[in-house]
């Protein structure tokens, strides 16, 4: 019987905590590391592995076989989740919600990592509870895989309302750019102030009064 042959997937990885641990035994206390680690596909699948070792390579290569075990698929439409979600892991609390084309991955700590790997491209997140890392990528990848395919009408109603605000305000920077460069095309157009020439500008008849002779001013 021939081995079954494991489909390969090219995976981007992150480690997300790398930590020193210390268990105490009858003979004494052990030294083990302890790695976190997520693997992506930037393409809508995720997956999280926590795993231990002697060393630190052990731990991290123990960390992504337990990753891929626990991969999930998550829906993404248009780079951007469906609709917003919040959601806790004990301490730690995730609100995701949806952003506009160009916006970008707008999230700080793991939820960050967590976001691009799975392959949100405009997304914004908040960390709402604790900081902790793990318990972070945990409500993250949760609150991923409790997304739903159609969005609810009250959400769409909001989603809506945010894309006519936003190119709303597209279309006005527009104008206003449009407006600014007619009126700078209008003023190269037009011809600049005559520069005043080097002759004097002066009446005539104080001309004709410098001109004339002392005696005749005199007479006058």
């Amino acid at each position: 019987m021939r081995p079954r042959q494991e489909q390969q997937h090219d995976f981007d990885q992150a480690i997300i905590d790398l930590a020193r641990v210390t268990r105490v035994m009858a003979g004494g206390k052990r030294m083990r590391f302890r790695a976190c680690v997520v693997l992506g596909d930037k393409a809508g699948r995720i997956g999280m592995g926590t795993a231990k070792g002697a060393d630190v390579q052990l731990a991290i290569s123990k960390a992504a076989s337990a990753a891929r075990k626990n991969m999930i698929s998550i829906h993404v439409a248009g780079g951007t989740i469906p609709h917003a979600v919040s959601m806790k892991f004990k301490a730690a609390k995730v609100l995701l919600k949806p952003a506009a084309l160009g916006t970008g991955v707008i999230a700080g700590g793991a939820v960050r990592t967590v976001l691009i790997l799975a392959g949100v491209e405009n997304v914004v997140g908040k960390i709402l509870g604790s900081n902790n890392k793990l318990n972070n990528v945990h409500a993250t990848i949760r609150a991923l895989e409790s997304l739903r395919d159609e969005v609810p009408a009250h959400m769409q109603r909001q989603i809506d309302s945010h894309k006519k605000m936003v190119e709303g305000r597209k279309a006005e920077r527009e104008r206003i750019l449009k407006e600014q460069t007619e009126r700078e095309a209008q003023r190269a157009q037009k011809p600049g102030p005559r520069k005043p020439s080097s002759r004097s500008n002066k009446p005539r008849k104080m001309q004709e009064s410098k001109n004339r002779k002392p005696e005749e001013q005199k007479s006058l």
